[in-house]
């Protein structure tokens, strides 16, 4: 019975891929469907904005994820409509997919909190298109303040969680390292790298030794810390903060909050905090027990932190449901399994976490921040490739730390 177990997976992020894998080894009829022909892999998406790594370095096709198994089928497209009554899921494109199971594993989509000006003038860092933006902006403003067409690149970066305190520090170092070999007509007070948090501290999640060891690599590296500030507009040439400051700013990086994509409304299912699914212990519908959510997306009782290991775990923990579920037994509630976590500043300095209150940081942290992040790339080309970009641009060269233009 299960083999015929009919399963849409919509989402090829973490927690979706991670249900597939688990539902295909099961014996499911799968069908993984994104937007998108590639699945990404975020925690790298500020390497692609800084120009370290490649747009393919971070992103691996679904087809060749699903060609491992023969029950896995993929499909690109937009997710419009769910008709949970009949089972049936409806996509942008016209096309329908009938379902046992489904999975909403979407994701979530940058949060402007309403903050004026933000999403006209500010660059999110969510996705790998995100990315590539961002990199292409950084790339022509510097060759524009090269040539005299611009005054400056000044960069505010707001948000300091773990994305921000990574693009602020990689930033940082290649202002004062790279930049002078390779765009020596730009004077070093043509640029400057400034973050700006809402609360008094970098990295919120970690405990206070760690977030002032972070502060204080950030500070080394030539970062602008404005620590207590709330961004209350963003225009075209500065951040203006609620006390009046006025950041000089000509390419501002988003690099705060997260919520549900605006559609996902029109799906007829029940919304929690920042437009989350409300699910049961067991990461399905309550109304709709045929429907699971993980990921970003979900929004549990007990609420997780937004990182990639919550939803591989979560991920798996609906396949298994799912499996048990087609054939007739009790689905179980998720428990989170919590294995630490951890931020890289720059080079040789990250920090790191673990539950059991043991902490590292600086050389130690950042290898193993770098080993980690490898061994949950997909495909082997891509773990080879990241692995040298990192060693490459960290220790190779100064002048090659840019080195990517595509």
């Amino acid at each position: 019975m299960v083999r015929r177990t009919r399963v849409v997976v919509v989402g090829a992020g973490f927690a979706g891929l991670a249900a597939t894998r688990m539902l295909a080894k099961g014996g499911a009829l799968v069908t993984l469907v994104d937007r998108n022909p590639y699945a990404t892999f975020q925690p790298l998406l500020y390497q692609v904005a800084t120009a370290g790594m490649g747009t393919a370095d971070v992103s691996y096709p679904t087809r060749t994820f699903a060609a491992k198994w023969p029950n896995v089928r993929t499909r690109r497209a937009a997710l419009s409509k769910v008709l949970p009554d009949k089972r049936r899921v409806e996509f942008a494109d016209g096309g329908a997919l009938d379902y046992d199971y489904l999975v909403l594993a979407t994701g979530v989509t940058t949060n402007w909190l309403n903050v004026p000006g933000a999403p006209e003038n500010g660059l999110p860092i969510y996705s790998l298109k995100d990315a590539a933006v961002l990199r292409r902006r950084l790339q022509q403003d510097l060759e524009d303040t090269a040539t005299g067409r611009r005054e400056s690149t000044n960069v505010v970066v707001v948000g300091a969680g773990s994305t921000g305190v990574e693009i602020a520090g990689t930033l940082a170092e290649l202002r004062r390292r790279t930049l002078p070999l390779t765009h020596p007509e730009i004077r070093p007070e043509q640029t400057s790298v400034t973050l700006v948090e809402r609360f008094d501290f970098v990295l919120a999640p970690y405990k206070p030794r760690l977030r002032d060891a972070a502060a204080a690599a950030l500070r080394k590296r030539g970062v602008q810390l404005k620590l207590g500030a709330t961004v209350a507009a963003v225009e075209p040439d500065a951040v203006v903060l609620e006390d009046g400051t006025r950041l000089a700013s000509d390419v501002t990086v988003w690099a705060l909050g997260v919520a549900a994509p605006e559609q996902v409304a029109e799906w007829g299912l029940p919304q929690g905090k920042g437009g989350r699914i409300t699910v049961t212990e067991a990461l399905n519908v309550s109304q709709h027990p045929d429907i699971f959510v993980a990921g970003d997306l979900a929004g549990p009782p007990r609420p997780l932190p937004q990182l990639a290991q919550p939803a591989i775990q979560m991920g798996e923990h609906v396949g298994r449901q799912i499996l048990q579920a087609a054939q007739g037994r009790p689905v179980r509630p998720f428990a989170y399994r919590d294995p630490g976590i951890m931020a890289t500043v720059g080079k040789a300095e990250a920090v790191l976490q673990l539950p059991n209150g043991w902490t590292m940081r600086g050389w130690p942290a950042w290898l193993v921040w770098i080993f980690v992040h490898v061994s949950y790339l997909l495909g082997g080309r891509n773990r080879l490739s990241v692995l040298i970009n990192f060693f490459w641009r960290y220790i190779g060269p100064r002048r090659s730390a840019t080195s990517v233009t595509q």
